[in-house]
């Protein structure tokens, strides 16, 4: 719980919002807790060693009041404890290097508040602060340090001065995910600190631990120096291993295309052999596949790392077909990418001539080959059933529903049910197969159909998986409305998509919305956009859940019979 302090009258409400963040988060803080989040990379034993040399120190955070003297003022009338400000030399100097301005016109401080007694009293929330009055030029730093807080961090003071034990710790920092981002020597405190980032694996951290502030007491030059030095090459590193990424993507699906994640263990030699490929050109590749994680040596060979497990071809839910398709259409679809910005079109029919379905359906091999790959998101699907509320349904209706996967869940999840599946005609062959297969095919029927045009009426409940993605707001208004005049009212609408975040955090929406984009020119939602769209077309959401994958189960029902919403603002 946040709690709140009357104490910036005058100051910007988020660094009120910071602060009063920071402090929460200082008093119930615990350091086996925190190194879990902050360094998700080791293990219980590693996170065990660095707890014992280390104990939490201080949250901190970067404001900007008109004055550091009116701050501390307002912050004693609360009744908290604050120290008198200090100069911040490694502050200043990172907020002059990034900003590009004159260290001298930066008057940054450092303000520590102390918590009460009996709450962690040797915790301190720490307030670096650099006045901002009206009209200052430095508005612009304010601006743009309060959306990405650079300078939030949680801070470990270390309990010894070996230099062995220090190099260990920044070893084990950068083995649990972080990544060297400045530090010096405090001259006010002859403190040596060592600054850590996240690499924001997917992991989800709170804004102020998304970086680590080491203290160590004393100058310790070697280690400061090694750590400098790793710092100033890591921005450029991480650039070019971004701008490289194209060629992981490739290397990957000449891997799946050679089928080398089924031959593994086995020698370079031999493997070029079976293969009837170069043996120095695949000695080569299998080094960078080792370099990305997918494979690792074995011996005088490779083996796959549990990584790269997922490429054979007979691995559950296998994502040989995603790494053939990623490498293929979807690699050539991403060559158009800024045809897709510069115009909001997709890049696949400037690349191909024609949208992504009209080709599918033209070309059977590539048709298969995506399915294959829809299919390996399935496990987005396991515990949709046991979410959605069934009530009384009887009849679940699939609305392109592809092989009817998701619905054979819903059959088989409860055999009182009776599925439709619209889809293609094409398509619903292959739905035949898969439906039989599952044990349900008796109970669902094939509607061959234009689920924009119209869909079965007085389903009880009807399925939208993955399907809204592939269209823009008018589009997809229209398809709500043609379920809103097919279901029963009180009827339920179970929607499976991808949801952006609104928190800034990273998730695989991101990607894909990018993606969405270039290939079909549409896009990824927020649950409040799809909102905004159920309510326009007669339903009322009720309840959003996460599904594995990054996925979103949203369940909505249809509001009696009766005038639809307004048509939905622009996102």
């Amino acid at each position: 719980m946040t709690v709140t302090h009357d104490w910036a009258a005058g100051l910007d409400q988020a660094d009120q919002t910071a602060f009063d963040e920071a402090l929460a988060f200082t008093r119930r803080a615990d350091i086996g807790g925190v190194l879990a989040c902050l360094l998700p990379g080791l293990d219980e034993q590693r996170r065990t060693s660095v707890a014992s040399h280390c104990a939490l120190a201080h949250t901190a955070v970067l404001v900007f009041p008109a004055s550091c003297g009116e701050l501390v003022a307002r912050l004693r009338e609360t009744g908290l404890t604050v120290a008198e400000p200090v100069p911040s030399v490694v502050v200043r100097d990172r907020l002059a290097a990034r900003h590009r301005v004159p260290a001298g016109d930066l008057d940054v401080s450092i303000v520590r508040v102390r918590l009460p007694l009996g709450e962690h009293s040797g915790r301190v929330v720490e307030l670096f602060v650099l006045p901002v009055p009206p009209g200052s030029p430095l508005a612009r730093i304010a601006e743009r340090e309060r959306i990405e807080r650079n300078e939030s961090h949680l801070a470990l003071e270390v309990g010894t001065q070996d230099a062995v034990v220090l190099a260990g710790l920044c070893t084990l920092a950068d083995q649990g995910g972080l990544t060297p981002d400045g530090g010096g020597h405090n001259a006010m405190e002859d403190c040596t600190v060592l600054y850590f980032r996240s690499t924001g694996t997917g992991t989800v951290h709170p804004e102020h631990q998304r970086r680590l502030e080491l203290r160590v007491p004393g100058q310790h030059p070697a280690v400061l120096a090694a750590h400098l030095a790793q710092t100033m090459d890591e921005p450029v590193k991480r650039l070019q291993k971004l701008m490289t990424g194209a060629w992981t993507t490739q290397a990957i699906a000449v891997a799946a295309e050679l089928g080398l994640p089924d031959r593994l263990p086995a020698r370079a030699g031999e493997l070029a052999e079976q293969l009837g490929v170069d043996p120095d050109a695949l000695a080569r590749l299998l080094r960078y596949l080792a370099a990305t994680g997918l494979v690792a040596p074995q011996g005088d060979g490779y083996t796959l790392t549990a990584t790269g497990e997922p490429l054979r071809r007979a691995a559950e839910h296998s994502l040989h077909p995603v790494a053939l398709l990623y490498g293929g259409l979807f690699y050539q679809s991403f060559g158009a990418l800024a045809h897709a910005v510069r115009t909001g079109r997709e890049g696949f029919a400037e690349v191909f001539g024609q949208g992504l379905f009209g080709y599918l359906a033209e070309h059977p091999d590539q048709a298969a080959l995506f399915d294959a790959a829809m299919a390996a998101s399935t496990p987005m699907f396991e515990p949709v059933p046991e979410l959605a509320d069934l009530g009384d349904a009887r009849v679940v209706v699939d609305i392109a529903g592809g092989n009817g996967e998701l619905l054979s869940r819903f059959l088989n999840h409860d055999p009182r049910l009776r599925g439709v599946l619209v889809e293609q005609a094409h398509v619903l062959e292959r739905a035949r197969t898969h439906l039989a297969d599952a044990g349900c095919a008796d109970r669902c029927e094939l509607v061959a159909g234009d689920f924009t045009r119209g869909m079965p009426a007085d389903g009880d409940v009807y399925l939208l998986s993955r399907v809204l993605h592939d269209w823009d707001d008018e589009q997809c208004l229209a398809i709500l409305r043609n379920c809103a005049a097919s279901v029963r009212p009180g009827g339920r609408l179970l929607i499976v998509e991808r949801l952006l975040p609104v928190d800034g955090r990273a998730a695989m929406a991101v990607a894909w919305d990018l993606h969405m984009l270039c290939t079909m020119g549409s896009r990824e939602r927020t649950a409040e956009h799809y909102e905004r769209l159920l309510v326009a077309a007669g339903f009322d959401l009720v309840s959003v859940h996460d599904l594995p994958l990054d996925g979103g189960l949203l369940q909505a029902v249809r509001r009696p019979a009766g005038p639809v919403g307004p048509r939905p603002a622009a996102a």
